[in-house]
């Protein structure tokens, strides 16, 4: 006979959607609503056996107070077992939760909708970008009773971009430094070390995106000699500025992130169309070059990494 134990919690949840931190705060939630003694298994989706995680549903806790099972990357998991899973899920055990973290689960698919019955369905979608500064402020204040300029949360989205794990922990350190009774502000920001490299590197893409190749070229020198991690960022960003020039030739009246070029728009604009969509896309697949050269020892990454600057311009 299947013994209940005293919790708020379903017996099946989907956390749903390609954030990792945004599945780990929700699981964080799920994990207060459990009893101190209740036991708490975490399974690596591609290498879970059903049987085995079945029995860990069915089988009661060691000190009954229930039990959580979490099966981490499920999305093969779910693929490999769905029958199986379905049948559970349609009766699912009362002594036991199950969690499954899925970065996606269609609606219109039939697990999704038997979790939804006697489960919830919890979407971790990141916000967009217009969304992000009003995320970044809201959790300032909500996770660290801090309040944040307009202008610092755009710098900061800017900078690090949807990456919530790392604007977290960043609004974390910015709370402690900030004076009592005073808003985190840019000046706060800009004088982290960490940020100034970030600034650097922003402005060489922002050089480049107002076609001012050389001055791009020279940042790029200056980079190597004051930071020795400069090559490892220099791809991300600069795949960020060609996706910024492939959003703007693909919707010139809608683009969306205008915002981070501020009064150089203009010139960003002329240079997004002097590229063109044919050119972007050469350049996209010479920076996939740069990128698999450096991670495979191919060459001389700071000097492909130049090359690849000066082609723009060409």
């Amino acid at each position: 006979m299947a013994v209940e134990f005293a919790t708020m919690l379903k017996p099946v949840y989907a956390l749903v959607g390609p954030d990792p931190f945004l599945q780990t705060q929700e699981l964080v939630k799920l994990g207060k609503e459990l009893p101190p003694d209740a036991a708490k298994l975490d399974l690596d989706g591609e290498k879970a056996d059903l049987a085995d995680v079945l029995d860990e549903l069915r089988s009661f806790a060691m000190f009954g107070g229930g039990k959580m099972v979490v099966v981490r990357e499920a999305d093969d998991f779910l693929s490999n077992y769905r029958e199986q899973l379905e049948k559970y899920v349609a009766s699912p055990s009362n002594s036991a939760t199950l969690v499954l973290r899925l970065s996606s689960l269609p609606a219109n698919q039939k697990i999704h909708k038997l979790i939804a019955k006697v489960g919830e369905v919890i979407k971790c979608e990141p916000p967009s970008t217009a969304q992000l500064p009003g995320w970044i402020a809201s959790r300032a204040k909500s996770e660290y009773q801090a309040a944040i300029a307009p202008d610092a949360t755009r710098l900061l989205a800017d900078l690090i971009g949807d990456d919530l794990g790392r604007l977290d922990t960043e609004l974390a350190k910015l709370s402690l430094q900030v004076e009592a009774g005073k808003p985190i502000g840019v000046e706060l920001i800009k004088g982290s070390v960490a940020f100034q490299r970030e600034q650097e590197m922003r402005d060489l893409t922002a050089a480049l995106a107002v076609g001012r190749t050389a001055e791009a070229v020279k940042r790029w020198r200056q980079l190597l000699q004051s930071d020795s991690s400069a090559e490892f960022r220099a791809v991300t960003w600069l795949a960020m500025w060609l996706e910024d020039v492939r959003d703007f030739l693909a919707s010139p009246n809608s683009f969306k992130n205008s915002w981070k070029y501020k009064d150089d728009l203009p010139k960003f604009k002329q240079t997004a169309q002097a590229i063109g969509n044919r050119n972007v896309g050469r350049l996209v697949d010479m920076l996939v070059d740069v990128d698999r050269q450096s991670k495979s020892g191919v060459g001389d990454f700071a000097g492909n990494v130049e090359r690849f600057l000066v082609s723009v311009g060409a």
